[in-house]
């Protein structure tokens, strides 16, 4: 008589020649004083992390060493916050980290420096059309929302191109992780835009597809389901 056969489930693993990702959202920076300007780069705001950012950056990191896994390489962008919660990890591997323009967050045009969370914690019209209409274009000289798409696409093709069978850690911005992830899913507007400071995505990318493993994990640094400590940008 023969064995009946069983068919466990399997788990997930990615495809040959596939890269992961792992974005971390920039920890918690300092907080805009009204009448004063954040110093600029390229044009985009550029505060350091909050001491409480520090913390969350140490925390990410200690949670990426634990995994165990082998990161080929540490990712950041042009602004100072994502190079600052990058250092501790980046410090441990020994890696120098890349900087990936294309990933800095989007631009906020009259707004920059600051002035957003000015703007939002104020109730502004303009802020609170953005919500409804879930565009960050209606901001006056505000980045458009194809140009946004587009860049961001193409920094994460890039990383791809040049690690295929590896795992690398890109530390970004949040409204370029939930571009990222209407990227992978066809959703549009502000669906995943929020992502908790120093927060963990896991994308797969294989080719034309992009898979969502895990969206805003933060149990490094919390044990409550949301760890927010600033709206949006």
């Amino acid at each position: 008589m023969s064995e009946t056969r069983k068919f466990p489930q399997s788990r997930f693993a990615p495809p040959p020649g596939a890269t992961e990702i792992l974005l971390v959202r920039h920890g918690e920076s300092a907080p805009h004083v009204e009448g004063e300007s954040f110093p600029l780069v390229g044009g985009h705001g550029d505060p350091p992390l909050a001491p409480g950012g520090t913390e969350q950056a140490a925390l990410a990191a200690q949670r990426l060493i634990d995994t165990g896994e082998r990161i080929a390489a540490v990712y950041v962008t042009t602004l100072q916050r994502t190079v600052q919660t990058a250092a501790p990890l980046a410090e441990r591997l020994g890696l120098t980290p890349i900087v990936e323009a294309d990933l800095r967050e989007v631009f906020l045009g009259d707004w920059e420096g600051g002035e957003f969370r000015r703007r939002v914690a104020d109730g502004d019209p303009i802020a609170q059309l953005m919500y409804v209409e879930q565009r960050w274009d209606v901001i006056p000289g505000g980045e458009p929302a194809h140009q946004f798409r587009n860049r961001v696409q193409r920094g994460i093709e890039r990383i791809t191109a040049a690690h295929p069978d590896e795992l690398v850690v890109a530390v970004v911005h949040g409204g370029v992780i939930g571009e990222v992830m209407n990227l992978a899913t066809g959703s549009n507007g502000f669906a995943f835009t929020g992502a908790d400071n120093a927060s963990i995505s896991h994308l797969v990318v294989d080719g034309d597809r992009w898979v969502i493993r895990c969206w805003n994990d933060t149990s490094h640094l919390s044990p409550t389901f949301s760890t927010a400590a600033e709206p949006l940008i």
